[in-house]
């Protein structure tokens, strides 16, 4: 068993030193005794050493003296000098509030304050607010804290969820989606387990651990807590059912004058025709189609890549953008393909991707089959420019509010098309997290599964996250329409 007093997500969060950060967690993991542990360290450093004082805020009561007792066990642990655990009596202009307080010989203090916004004013040191989804006024608060950053201060926010709308919750979206530049921490009570939760509680309370008693003492727990377990241990926010993009903060950024262009076999056997044939077949049509759009790109933005891979159930969708230089992403088409095979989904993706401007990379679905063409695509392009990327839950969890912060801030431009509004609005928020249902829409033979809206958030993905130098592929050949698309590709 683990001796250390403290397990690796305790130590993780204190040793974060972000000025802002976050934490969404499940009930009765030990995030605040670990913070209290933080707490009593800095006070008793001197100011000069880096020593603050710690502000504690939470919702009640009972929450607020505990952790000052666990400040007063852990200076006492740790052999700090400090005082005993005190009540004092703080003057406000309403009415006095009793307050809970350690001091240390270094000067600094921990102080549990009530939460209201104004006890913030003229304050220093590091604040740290409590089940924060459960006070009152969090935007207010946070607002008065974030003011102590100005001079070296530090604001920690720590809480299980309280709903979908609440405000913690907008933070931690806005957070996910780039918005904010603040830390984020999630310690689902799973992730807890596995860094040794429940070897410490045997630890404490002298009991015998094994696997077997730890399964049943959570499948305990998650009966007790019957349909709030979800929100109350594993960081899902409850009433999350709903559309996740809605149709009018979509429209808002569409444009007509965007082209979407849908490719199907020519014939049925098509995918027996000698490679040859169906090479030339292919390459004509994007010579026609394809070609004279990707000639008179912006060549000064840079350009990236999403792609949803299907082969005979759903669509391969390949939506590119271009970052402009005031930082809109601009979608200069969308190409669409039902049932078309692997080696020309490969054709097709390298002319796209050899004649994009300044191309800095793509985010390539590599579920299933779709992993080929990621693996061929990182084979030709470099490991640094292409992701291959698994769709996952926790994909999804992390990666969404990019796609949705971009449409709220009309800073992404899709085509106005009927079925690539219907595939963004086919998200829906599952027990907290943005993904696409497992049932298809559509008449037989043309059914879809959001897959444009998946490129979509794989591109934007893209955006956000590969950091590398865009290339030009080059040509002794004359730049011209005629012959810029004829080649092996």
């Amino acid at each position: 068993m683990n001796d250390a007093p403290l397990l690796s997500y305790q130590v993780r969060w204190n040793q974060d030193r972000n000025p802002v950060k976050f934490c969404e967690k499940s009930r009765r993991i030990g995030l605040s005794y670990a913070d209290a542990a933080e707490a009593a360290m800095l006070a008793s450093l001197k100011k000069s050493d880096g020593g603050m004082n710690t502000f504690y805020i939470s919702y009640n009561k009972e929450m607020t003296e505990t952790y000052i007792k666990d400040v007063a066990d852990w200076a006492k642990r740790l052999n700090l000098a400090a005082s005993e655990f005190e009540e004092v009596v703080l003057e406000d202009e309403d009415k006095d509030v009793l307050a809970y307080r350690v001091r240390f010989a270094s000067g600094q203090a921990v102080i549990a304050l009530s939460g209201k916004p104004k006890n913030l004013r003229s304050k220093q040191g590091r604040i740290v607010i409590d089940e924060a989804a459960f006070c009152d006024d969090l935007e207010e608060l946070l607002k008065a804290a974030i003011a102590l950053t100005m001079w070296g201060g530090m604001v920690e926010v720590i809480s299980t969820h309280n709903g979908e709308t609440n405000p913690f919750n907008n933070y931690i979206l806005d957070i996910r989606a780039g918005k904010l530049p603040y830390s984020l921490h999630r310690i689902t009570l799973d992730d807890a387990l596995a860094e040794g939760l429940y070897q410490r509680i045997c630890q404490v309370r002298g009991l015998t651990w094994s696997p077997e008693e730890e399964a049943a003492w959570r499948a305990s727990l998650v009966e007790i807590y019957g349909e709030g377990a979800d929100e109350e241990l594993f960081c899902v926010p409850s009433q999350g059912t709903g559309t996740y993009l809605t149709r009018q903060m979509i429209e808002s950024c569409m444009s007509p004058d965007i082209p979407v262009l849908r490719w199907s076999p020519p014939a049925v056997d098509f995918v027996d025709w000698p490679e040859e044939r169906r090479h030339r077949e292919v390459r004509d049509w994007l010579d026609a189609e394809l070609g004279p759009i990707l000639a008179i790109l912006h060549r000064d933005a840079r350009s990236y890549l999403g792609e949803d891979f299907g082969r005979t159930g759903d669509l391969s969708v390949n939506w590119p953008v271009l970052e402009m230089p005031n930082l809109q992403l601009v979608t200069p088409f969308v190409l669409e393909l039902r049932n078309c095979p692997f080696h020309q989904q490969r054709q097709m993706l390298f002319f796209i991707c050899d004649r994009l401007p300044r191309f800095s990379g793509a985010a390539l679905d590599a579920r299933g089959n779709g992993q080929y063409l990621a693996e061929v695509a990182r084979q030709a392009y470099g490991p640094e420019i292409i992701q291959e990327v698994m769709l996952t839950e926790g994909w999804y969890r992390e990666h969404m509010p990019k796609l949705k912060a971009a449409f709220e801030d009309k800073t992404f431009l899709a085509p106005r098309d009927a079925l690539i509004l219907d595939d963004l609005r086919a998200f829906k928020v599952i027990k907290g997290v943005a993904k696409i249902p497992e049932a298809r829409t559509g008449a037989k033979g043309e059914k879809r599964h959001g897959d444009a809206g998946v490129a979509a958030a794989l591109a934007v993905f893209a955006v956000k996250t590969i950091q590398y130098e865009p290339f030009t592929v080059t040509t002794a050949m004359p730049y011209t329409a005629g012959n810029l698309f004829r080649g092996f590709r």
